[in-house]
């Protein structure tokens, strides 16, 4: 078991960890407005919107964490880079995570670990992912040919060497999703446990529905107007389909679990409608603790409590890839003496549709509660019409390392504008892991 324990809200810590704000650029379908920006163009210029918005150009924060899933070589030193490129003075330290989808929450409880301890007064976590700008890898044949190329003493050995290639050698290895362990997309995963969790096709629609709704409706009360940045002439979420319906919807054909499906004898359910799309963005949000807030003329949008996270055996295991925010959330409220239902608001991550239904499933599942979990009873259900309020990534998109600082710094906004209350934050992550977290205002 790994976690984290942040300071929290209600025992009245001297360093509370704030969220002060945030900002993203608008996410936008890959391979169109975005094609030929890098992963250090869309991180750099989130930075400096959030920047901008809160008059830190020349200040030395005391932390920026972030990274990136997808990423070429040059960018060992992402969030570094991001730094230097920005307005924030060139002093503050930098440092990049990874943890799949999960990495710009756990980039935001690594600044919110040094507040709570003290160690700072004030940082940046954040994400950034571009599948448009995907690396190309040279295949291993080529890479071990050119190797001994550059190492060869003589000319005769060199065109010896160049001889022997063949044109399949140079064809470039494309960017895969599979995990390595097993061969299948995430959403080959995620459709595996839709049909083990009996997850609907119906209800998986209806849920992106709402999704496009709720996320259509935020952006036209102007929610969103101090979270973003224009960019690259963009000015709303591109993957949004405000006009969208169950009828739009349920014409889709499945486009993963097909042979899983076909397998087992029942129907795919999974559709380009129900699931993200390849998506591009970027998120930061800002974290203080209330020294800091204070002397920014800042008022607290909420505080992080506390945070999970878990990892689950998918390769040898009876649990789906996706699984493992079933295991950290019942720690994580029981650590802090709180049941599923005590929340005023939840924030899942749709990377799919299926995958959402199948955590809430799980939950209320006695069962898989006793047996996976190791608890007495099930943890019971939500009101769902406390669930993603304010849309989520079947609608905004999942650019997958800024999707976490994305959530976050919309729940505080949320809880924020509501005057308080408490927020659940859950998000699946490749590799079979999840990360949650509390905030509370």
């Amino acid at each position: 078991m790994n976690n984290t324990r942040t300071s929290s809200a209600r025992e009245g810590s001297a360093n509370r960890v704030a969220i002060l704000g945030g900002n993203r650029i608008p996410f936008a379908r890959s391979n169109r407005e975005y094609a030929r920006a890098s992963n250090q163009d869309l991180f750099t210029a989130t930075l400096d919107g959030l920047v901008a918005r809160f008059g830190l150009q020349g200040e030395e924060l005391g932390l920026m964490a972030g990274g990136a899933v997808i990423k070429h070589s040059r960018d060992f030193n992402l969030t570094r880079e991001t730094v230097l490129g920005s307005a924030l003075a060139p002093t503050t330290p930098a440092l990049d995570v990874q943890q799949a989808c999960g990495t710009s929450l756990a980039a935001s409880v690594i600044v919110a670990d040094a507040i709570s301890a003290g160690r700072i007064s004030g940082g940046v976590a954040g994400g950034t992912d571009t599948t448009s700008d995907a690396p190309l890898a040279l295949n291993d044949d080529l890479r071990r040919t050119l190797l001994r190329f550059a190492s060869a003493r003589s000319m005769g050995k060199r065109l010896r060497l160049l001889g022997s290639l063949r044109p399949q050698q140079l064809e470039p290895e494309q960017p895969r999703n599979a995990e390595p362990r097993t061969g299948l997309s995430m959403g080959e995963h995620a459709a595996i446990t839709a049909r083990e969790m009996h997850i609907s096709r119906e209800a998986q629609d209806e849920l992106a529905l709402e999704s496009h709704r709720k996320l259509a409706a935020a952006w036209d009360a102007g929610f969103f107007d101090d979270l973003t940045t224009g960019y690259l002439g963009v000015r709303r979420d591109t993957t949004l389909r405000a006009d969208t319906s169950m009828e739009k919807l349920s014409s889709l054909k499945p486009v993963f679990g097909r042979q899983d499906a076909q397998a087992h004898g029942t129907e795919a359910t999974m559709t380009a409608g129900n699931s993200t799309a390849l998506t591009d963005g970027a998120s930061v949000a800002l974290l203080g603790n209330e020294d800091f807030a204070s002397r920014h003329g800042l008022e607290p949008l909420a505080y992080l409590v506390d945070s999970e996270t878990a990892a689950v055996d998918f390769v040898h295991g009876p649990d789906g890839l996706l699984m493992a925010p079933t295991y950290a959330v019942p720690r994580l409220i029981h650590r802090n003496n709180l049941r599923l239902q005590d929340f005023d608001f939840y924030e899942i991550h749709e990377a799919f549709a299926s995958q959402v239904l199948a955590t809430l499933a799980a939950w209320e599942d006695t069962e898989y509660c006793r047996e996976r979990l190791g608890l007495d009873a099930a943890l019971g259900p939500i009101d769902r019409s406390k669930l993603n309020v304010k849309g989520s990534s079947l609608a905004a998109g999942h650019p997958f390392a800024a999707t976490g600082t994305r959530i976050l710094a919309t729940a505080a906004k949320n809880l924020a504008e509501n005057c308080g209350g408490r927020t659940l934050i859950s998000i699946c992550a490749a590799g079979g892991q999840g990360i949650t977290a509390i905030l509370e205002l």
